[in-house]
């Protein structure tokens, strides 16, 4: 939609936009207990490189074994589903939903025990 029109330095007139799509992001807390995973997993031999990936409808944190594979786990934030299923999700490597919730904690859980597991054995 185009609320008012700019001319540009060129003098080119530029249609400026009214309304501009945000992107969803990470909230500081949010971003902080993924951060402290990542780090857990790191020390202990899991995880070795991160990614993450901001649009209008979700934001991704994925952990990667090694930097040319695919994603080992993808953490995804969809504030869309916020009133069905949640919108947490824990996504596999090939690509299976391990996780659905409406709190993050929860939705870490799986990664969590298999870090314990990984320091016990």
């Amino acid at each position: 939609m185009v609320g008012s029109i700019s001319a540009g330095a060129s003098g080119l007139v530029v249609p400026f936009p009214r309304n501009i799509d945000r992107q969803v992001g990470f909230a500081r807390e949010e971003l902080q207990r993924i951060l402290d995973l990542y780090g857990r997993m790191v020390a202990a031999g899991q995880w070795r490189d991160y990614a993450m990936d901001f649009t209008r409808e979700v934001a991704v944190f994925a952990a990667f074994r090694r930097t040319a594979e695919q994603p080992q786990a993808r953490i995804e934030k969809r504030p869309a589903l916020r009133g069905r299923q949640g919108m947490w999700a824990l996504v596999g490597e090939h690509g299976q939903v391990l996780r659905r919730g409406h709190e993050l904690a929860g939705v870490l859980a799986p990664v969590e025990r298999r870090l314990l597991k990984a320091v016990e054995g």
